[in-house]
């Protein structure tokens, strides 16, 4: 089986939808929201300011 490098850990709604991204070969998080014609991606980030990284991550 192929290794990927981005895996889609969360998933929310149908039309307006929230993913939650995370890199397999860092661990770092990522939001990505799409509503219709609009979309956004971006890091996720602790309160430090921070990369967040998925606490169950072991690369």
């Amino acid at each position: 089986m192929e290794n990927k490098r981005f895996e889609t850990i969360y998933t929310q709604g149908k039309i307006e939808t929230f993913k939650i991204i995370r890199d397999n070969e860092t661990g770092v998080m990522y939001m990505f929201h799409y509503a219709g014609p609009t979309s956004g991606l971006t890091v996720m980030v602790d309160p430090e300011g921070k990369p967040l990284v998925d606490k169950d991550f072991k690369k």
